[in-house]
């Protein structure tokens, strides 16, 4: 693999090969009239590939390809902690799980939730909501 040029959209779909992954891009491209960037990460959460979405230099979400499901990582920072804590009880029961055993630090809580379907892709618009709005 060759870390110095990254894959394009295209190979990451082909790769993920799941309709949630191109449907997600589209939305929050459309939604927030932001672009994605592709870059690579050592980071020990999920080192590899990752695609991240910025508005305004705050970070939304950054998304991690996997074979057949892509993970979002979310993070609820200071500002959104206690509407994120009124939302969850809407939201998956898996969503409410991670969220109940993310710890929080610094005033956050890094979510790092897989996309495996429309239910779970949902509960992460809205915590991406929750983060444009702060």
């Amino acid at each position: 693999m060759d870390w110095n040029t990254p894959p394009s959209m295209e190979q990451i779909a082909d790769f993920i090969n799941n309709p949630l992954w191109t449907e997600f891009n589209s939305r929050i491209q459309s939604a927030y009239q932001i672009e994605p960037s592709v870059e690579h990460s050592r980071c020990s959460l999920q080192a590899g590939w990752n695609i991240k979405y910025k508005k305004s230099g705050k970070s939304l979400c950054t998304l991690y390809p996997m074979q057949g499901y892509f993970i979002a990582l979310v993070v609820v920072g200071r500002r959104e902690l206690t509407e994120a804590e009124l939302l969850i009880p809407v939201c998956s029961d898996y969503v409410q799980t991670v969220f109940k055993n993310t710890e929080t630090g610094n005033g956050q809580k890094w979510l790092m939730l897989e996309v495996r379907d429309r239910k779970i892709m949902e509960d992460v618009f809205s915590l991406i909501n929750l983060r444009k709005r702060a």
